[in-house]
């Protein structure tokens, strides 16, 4: 069907409010865009802090990865560093971004989501065939040929760990440079294990953690390897009956407390390789290790955080491992990690063999006026705000383009 164009105009959307999505706008403002006008922000969340405002109480800034100040931020006297570490980390970062969008006037829309983006003035079909990120596997489409994209946008129903659902009458915005700045908080990795259908207890995924205090005198086996699994047990610590710590490949501690530089440029570096190639984007903590936090380092002299390989399935009360040792668990948390949320590109069939998309330099190779902010080397730990500039950038050379030929 040809994609039905009637509805909004803008000429840059950006959807998404979380570090990445911010910092582009933060530029394109700067660079004269006017916010509600020549710029457009989308955001499927209820309030300002992007995925931050989802955490659980207990985690307090500087308990996980760094969150980088935003550009810009210094104007309003704001920096991370010197926040509030007694104040649950989603507060603080919801209070500081807010006040960073009512500082530029961003006017952002929310709660919205971006269901479908397609091409305008060409055929559309729907996708047949889907990978675990929603994005097509029958191979790109024709590079977009001076025509705008199409987005479909639906007001979110909020649920308790997230926005889950859309609800509300269909509106279409067209845009001549769609950043997508989606992170990952809402597609969280599940893997597959044999057992898991018939396990009784509850299992959840980090995005349902609320806190230790549901799991008190419980049983609770805790898997995945990075930051977020760490948490959980130092939290569960004293509260549960007991922990156990599956992860699929032996943890690699840091021995910084902070992010090393050699580390960070090789982990960035291998995003990069993945992006380019249009495969799956591997995990950021798997190039870098764990950085010893003074936190972490008693938990690891108290003998709370000992890693085991991962069982090989699961039964009605608990796991079996690989030498057929029961564990009981009345819970198993699943802090496996996420994956780029990108279901809302389906329709563009850009998803390759290798299962990702072909991204250079944060733009999409097959659909030049799609950008991807925050995506693989520019993921919001370690480049989301140095990407930025550089994503603004090439947005206003592409509107210039635009505007040359006569397509403004």
């Amino acid at each position: 069907m040809v994609m039905d164009t009637a509805g909004e105009h803008a000429p840059v959307v950006v959807v998404g409010a979380g570090q990445a999505g911010l910092s582009v706008a933060w530029h394109l403002v700067r660079a004269g865009l006017r916010p509600g006008v020549d710029l457009v922000v989308l955001d499927r969340a209820p309030d300002t802090g992007g995925a931050w405002q989802f955490r659980w109480e207990a985690l307090r800034l500087g308990d996980a990865h760094r969150v980088h100040d935003l550009p810009g931020m210094s104007e309003l006297g704001l920096r991370f560093d010197d926040a509030d570490r007694t104040r649950p980390a989603r507060e603080v970062v919801t209070d500081y971004y807010r006040a960073y969008e009512e500082h530029l006037d961003l006017q952002v829309r929310r709660p919205v989501a971006v269901t479908a983006v397609q091409r305008t003035g060409a055929t559309a079909t729907d996708a047949t065939a889907t990978g675990a990120d929603g994005t097509s596997a029958t191979g790109a489409s024709d590079a977009s040929d001076g025509g705008r994209l199409a987005l479909t946008t639906r007001v979110v129903v909020a649920g308790e760990s997230g926005p889950p659902g859309t609800d509300g009458d269909p509106r279409t915005i067209t845009t001549q440079a769609l950043v997508s700045a989606t992170g990952t908080w809402g597609t969280p990795f599940v893997p597959t294990y044999p057992g898991r259908e018939v396990f009784r207890g509850r299992q959840l995924d980090t995005t349902g953690y609320r806190s230790a205090a549901e799991f008190a005198g419980q049983d609770v086996v805790v898997v995945g390897g990075g930051t977020s699994a760490i948490g959980f047990l130092l939290e569960l610590e004293g509260v549960a009956r007991s922990t156990r710590w599956f992860t699929r490949r032996p943890v690699v501690w840091s021995r910084t407390s902070g992010l090393g530089v050699e580390a960070a440029v090789a982990a960035v570096a291998e995003q990069d390789r993945a992006a380019r190639a249009g495969a799956a984007l591997p995990s950021i903590v798997s190039g870098t290790g764990i950085p010893v936090s003074p936190r972490i380092r008693r938990g690891l002299d108290r003998g709370v955080l000992r890693d085991e390989p991962v069982f090989v399935r699961l039964d009605e009360d608990g796991v079996v491992t690989a030498d057929g040792e029961h564990v009981h668990a009345d819970a198993v948390i699943w802090a496996t990690g996420f994956r780029a949320d990108l279901r809302h590109l389906a329709p563009l069939h850009l998803r390759t063999a290798a299962g990702g998309i072909a991204v250079e330099d944060g733009r999409a190779v097959d659909e030049p006026r799609l950008f991807l902010a925050g995506y693989g080397p520019q993921a919001s730990t370690i480049g989301a705000n140095r990407a930025g500039r550089r994503t603004a950038r090439q947005v206003l050379a592409l509107l210039a383009a635009d505007t040359s030929a006569g397509r403004s």
